[in-house]
């Protein structure tokens, strides 16, 4: 597994701007599932996408990312539109969804690939990801936030079955909505 610059794993995510006016976002914040239908709820994201970014490996798989040596995690990649979707808002949904002071768990997801990580596309990006991660530490006080926050990497998108996976009903035939300002609670199951 090569982890030098030619590596097409550790090369920037240029792939999916297919429309100039909205912009690209990427977290990890444990299991994929819950936390996009999270996203797909917020007002001005336009799409929705999981899948697995920061690691070595080119084009893996779930199975792959699931063995726990290809360091990528899983995440959730946002087209938003900036006019309707601060990315401020982004970031606080995402501090919402998760404990960011346990490295490489959520709930009973363990393991690299679950955690807590914020990918940026441009400085000013970076700059809003580092001003709420000190902000957040201030709540959280003594207890250390552990939230990496790198430039975002290629992204490979997760087999079809992960995409939007809640909404259709995940494992238990159960859908939930994905409507934009719906608040029932999410629940994740397989």
């Amino acid at each position: 597994m090569s982890t030098s610059s030619t590596n097409p794993a550790q090369g920037p995510d240029v792939d999916g701007q297919e429309n100039p006016a909205l912009e690209l976002a990427q977290f990890a914040a444990g299991c994929f599932w819950g936390v996009e239908l999270a996203f797909q709820r917020v007002e001005g994201v336009v799409k929705t996408e999981v899948g697995y970014s920061q690691g070595t490996l080119d084009k893996p798989t779930y199975k792959d990312v699931c063995r726990g040596d290809t360091a990528h995690a899983e995440v959730v990649r946002i087209h938003f539109d900036p006019s309707l979707c601060p990315y401020t808002t982004l970031l606080s949904l995402f501090w919402s969804r998760h404990d960011p002071t346990i490295l490489n768990r959520q709930g009973n997801d363990v393991g690299t690939q679950y955690r807590s990580g914020i990918y940026y596309y441009n400085e000013n990006q970076a700059k809003l990801a580092r001003k709420s991660l000190e902000a957040e530490q201030v709540e959280f006080g003594n207890e250390k936030i552990v939230t990496e926050i790198l430039p975002a990497k290629k992204f490979y998108r997760a087999e079809e079955y992960h995409q939007q996976y809640l909404e259709k009903g995940g494992g238990r035939g159960l859908k939930q909505s994905a409507a934009k300002g719906c608040k029932d609670p999410i629940r994740c199951y397989g």
